[in-house]
């Protein structure tokens, strides 16, 4: 978006390449996600997508609300002048980096309420392929358990 933001992070000349870097970042992103994934980390990325007009009435709302105004600055305002470059890079990025380990959500955020919701049931989802349970005890277990409450009981 601001390549002298890049130019500040005294990355080696090789890499500001403009048209390379982000598609090496990109694929350092997937490359790392993919490890995780292989010792059973799972990653859920969740885009909240809200529209230019509701971003505009959340910063008058939080502009009106004294205890909001430190969540809106001036360069908010500046940043909305590259809304399309923004939603253009996003698409970029989410596109380059949703794969089937390691998917991207892109979710309606206008309506805070069913983002919510949506983000929930994805959570919940994830959570429940995930199939986890307590370890069944054996009966070896539990006599072994039986000991330890006779002597802790002494």
């Amino acid at each position: 978006m601001h390549p002298e933001i890049l130019r500040t992070q005294r990355l080696p000349e090789e890499l500001l390449d403009e048209k390379h870097i982000w598609k090496e970042r990109y694929r350092s992103i997937v490359d790392l996600e993919r490890h995780l994934y292989r010792n059973g980390t799972r990653i859920v990325k969740i885009f909240l997508n809200l529209s230019y007009e509701e971003q505009r009435k959340r910063f008058l709302a939080r502009i009106d609300v004294p205890d909001k105004n430190w969540k809106v600055s001036s360069s908010d305002n500046h940043e909305r002048k590259y809304w399309k470059h923004y939603m253009e890079v996003y698409e970029d990025c989410l596109n380059a980096t949703s794969t089937h380990h390691a998917p991207w959500y892109a979710v309606p955020a206008d309506d805070k309420d069913n983002a919510r919701l949506i983000v929930s049931r994805i959570v919940l989802d994830t959570l429940q392929d995930l199939k986890m349970a307590y370890p069944k005890t054996t009966e070896k277990r539990r006599l072994e358990l039986q000991a330890i409450a006779k002597e802790l009981e002494k």
